[in-house]
């Protein structure tokens, strides 16, 4: 069996040395143009040459969540694109996820602010009840950020292409739910898929929907948001603030506005970090379950892109 590597701006012989302890029968190398005939692929962000001179693939494995970028190339025939489940990413975006918020509802934000100005302050204690919170999209990731925001209590609200049930959180599903999702929510987490159906999601209108002080967290993807609607919301004050860790444009060049505006926190997409040893681990699996024949979670549907 060959294995071939092709992962843009990450280094690969700890993966590499991973794969081939886990495969100690099996050929695995970094591709390069020219190279031979691989079985399956562990790739990030490959090039468009890559899959066209690799056209016997069975499994196309991507170390990240998010594979639109991949569905954008042209695959070899016949190929199964398989994403991680989870591999030690959903309990770092649960931690995300409740850091922003509990750090935009207990005002955490004003009390540093006041803080590095020498200023002792006292802000009046909010209602958890008056601070409903939606999860838009109930993957696995998102099924373990709505989950965790019930420890604290808040009143979790979670919307879905197709039905979902989830223990302690009101789910919403389809264009019919959703708005009504929408305009239950004070704070809004985004951790849709990115398709041609989602891109430009966020907007003045979909975040005007938002109940008033609406405060807006994503961790899925910068094009789902249209940066100059959430601009302007915050302008006007429809807008609490916003907490983004994903853009249009990475990393954010340097001129952006999100960069200095006082009521948007950023991260350099680092919500969620993928774990090389856990995805190894599941990546082996899978390709073994493919050479015996047998289902394998996670595969994409290049239909619905995800």
């Amino acid at each position: 069996m060959n294995i071939t590597f092709c992962c843009t701006d990450t280094k690969a012989q700890p993966w590499l040395d991973g794969l081939r302890a886990a495969f100690p029968e099996a050929s695995v190398e970094v591709w390069e143009p020219g190279a031979p005939q691989a079985d399956h692929a562990v790739v990030w962000a490959p090039p468009q040459q890559f899959l066209d001179q690799q056209q016997a693939l069975k499994g196309l494995f991507n170390i990240g969540a998010g594979v639109d970028a991949l569905l954008k190339l042209h695959l070899p025939p016949g190929v199964k694109v398989v994403r991680l489940d989870d591999a030690g990413m959903s309990v770092q975006m649960a931690e995300y996820v409740c850091h922003a918020v509990i750090r935009h509802f207990r005002e955490f934000d004003g009390y540093e602010a006041d803080v590095k100005a020498g200023k002792w302050s006292y802000r009046k204690p909010r209602d958890r009840q008056d601070f409903s919170i939606g999860v838009m999209g109930l993957g696995v990731l998102g099924e373990r950020v709505a989950r965790a925001l019930r420890v604290f209590d808040f009143p979790v609200h979670g919307w879905s292409r197709t039905p979902k049930a989830i223990e302690g959180v009101v789910t919403h599903s389809g264009e019919a739910g959703f708005d009504t999702f929408l305009s239950n929510c004070r704070v809004l987490v985004n951790l849709l898929p990115l398709t041609p159906d989602t891109r430009d999601i966020l907007n003045r209108d979909t975040l005007g929907r938002l109940k008033p002080g609406g405060y807006l967290i994503n961790v899925a993807r910068g094009a789902h948001l249209v940066e100059a609607d959430l601009l302007a919301l915050l302008e006007s004050d429809q807008m609490a603030g916003a907490t983004l860790d994903v853009f249009r444009t990475e990393p954010l060049p340097a001129d952006h506005p999100f960069w200095n505006h006082p009521r948007i926190t950023i991260t350099p997409h680092t919500s969620a970090r993928t774990l090389r040893d856990e995805s190894i681990a599941q990546i082996a699996g899978k390709i073994r379950a493919l050479e015996a024949g047998q289902p394998v979670a996670g595969v994409v549907d290049p239909v619905r892109g995800y």
